[in-house]
């Protein structure tokens, strides 16, 4: 498939009702009506139905019921995929896994790898253990979910004879604003090492734990520098990324010849 010359993407900074399905999604679904129409990637923070919570054997549903319909059913209505993270049982093991959903109600799924240990995300949830690579538009699109960013080596970009493993990388995240400043930091770095956009959707507000987010949802283009910064309110930016420039950039500062060779075992 050739690649659309631009991407045209929806960032969704939002507060969450605490372990509220029925609420979340009614906000949501509120917010998205408003977003204009001919957009191609709707990204929402993670854990968007319930807030990030350890409680899963509470709060999880299997594929394909009330949280898998409704996204379904905003994308058909918007006419764009629609992603986020969400708390799935499946095969007796939790998982805080990110779904990809089509206008044609096709689903993808990635399984977040890093679990948070500091909030026992790793005692509750089962780690993913695969890393898919979504087509859109003939964009390859790479997806992580909040604590993936600290672990570079997950997100290396490597090539290949057909060119690039992804062009656009993004994080669905619930991420601490005591820790805000690296969020800062590591969007734009691994922008700049992977030679490609990247984008980063938190939420804002307090949670249950008392917990609180200040956003700071952004995306990065493949030189580090910002396209767009959403700030601590609740707010949704719409923006494009360019094909062409993408590469452009790449053919003239290819740094990626020299990176080194490994493989994750």
């Amino acid at each position: 498939m050739s690649r659309s010359p631009q991407l045209s993407i929806a960032l969704v900074q939002t507060d969450l009702f605490w372990k509220n399905k029925t609420a979340n999604m009614a906000m949501l679904e509120e917010k998205l009506w408003g977003i204009p129409t001919g957009i191609d990637l709707i990204i929402l923070p993670e854990m968007f139905p319930t807030g990030f919570s350890m409680d899963a054997s509470e709060l999880a549903e299997p594929m394909n019921l009330s949280i898998c319909k409704w996204m379904k059913q905003m994308a058909a209505q918007s006419g764009a995929v629609i992603t986020g993270s969400a708390i799935i049982s499946d095969k007796g093991n939790y998982f805080n896994r990110l779904l990809w959903v089509t206008p044609e109600g096709e689903i993808s799924t990635y399984d977040k790898k890093h679990l948070f240990r500091m909030a026992k995300e790793d005692e509750t949830f089962s780690s993913g253990k695969s890393l898919p690579i979504f087509n859109l538009k003939g964009w390859k699109v790479c997806p992580q979910i909040c604590y993936d960013l600290r672990f570079p080596v997950y997100s290396r970009n490597v090539w290949t004879e057909e060119g690039a493993s992804y062009d656009f990388l993004f994080y669905v995240a619930s991420w601490p604003g005591a820790r805000t400043s690296a969020w800062d930091a590591l969007l734009p770095a691994r922008a700049i090492e992977n030679l490609s956009y990247v984008a980063g959707v938190n939420r804002i507000g307090q949670d249950g734990n008392r917990i609180d987010y200040l956003g700071h949802s952004a995306c990065y283009d493949f030189k580090g520098e910002i396209i767009t910064h959403l700030g601590e309110s609740e707010e949704i930016q719409v923006f494009q990324l360019d094909a062409h420039e993408l590469e452009r950039y790449r053919e003239k500062f290819p740094a990626w010849r020299d990176a080194d060779k490994f493989t994750i075992r």
